[in-house]
């Protein structure tokens, strides 16, 4: 067992698009499943990471229905679930880092939500701590984001486009490779 399955924050509460706004991907839900899939048929290890926010008005607060996670993932057959209040999933309970390097593991694939905010957080922490990581790009989603960025104005920026600049970073900055989920279930 050398390669693990993360899957990321894939959770109800990112359904109320009221609450997040427009989002890219609409396939990300099915693709995790089929990830979830393979990984299960083949044995190796699944990792599900859900997202406790603090915020007792967010969707992912423990208290809200929108904590629970997508069906596809309720049902894996998790060899670890973590749970965190933070971007990354390496400062959670249980610790993942240690529980990686106890199994063996030293090849992550990740997938899940938002791409350039749990996930890019997980794959550059799983970068510099030396794990071979990819990142299964149309295995996640994020929503658009729009803010008064100092010195710089309004920053405004599409779901499609925050998930592009993610993919763009993560490979050209060497943390993680990006694939697609028929290239990697091809082998």
């Amino acid at each position: 067992m050398t390669r693990a399955l993360l899957v990321i924050d894939m959770q109800r509460g990112f359904d109320d698009l009221d609450f997040w706004g427009p989002t890219a991907n609409p396939d990300c839900e099915a693709n995790v499943a089929a990830l979830v899939g393979a990984w299960r048929d083949s044995g190796e290890p699944i990792v599900v990471v859900r997202h406790d926010s603090d915020s007792a008005g967010s969707p992912l607060h423990p208290g809200n229905p929108g904590n629970a996670l997508v069906d596809a993932v309720a049902g894996a057959p998790a060899a670890l679930t973590v749970a965190k209040r933070v971007n990354s999933a390496f400062y959670g309970d249980p610790d993942l880092h240690a529980w990686l390097r106890e199994n063996g593991i030293r090849e992550l694939v990740l997938c899940g939500i938002q791409t350039n905010m749990c996930v890019e957080t997980t794959a550059r922490m799983a970068g510099n701590l030396g794990y071979d990581t990819t990142v299964v790009l149309d295995a996640t989603r994020t929503f658009d984001l729009s803010a008064e960025v100092p010195g710089v104005g309004v920053v405004p920026r599409s779901a499609k486009e925050l998930m592009a600049t993610t993919a763009l970073v993560l490979q050209e900055g060497g943390f993680a490779r990006i694939r697609t989920t028929a290239e990697l279930l091809a082998g």
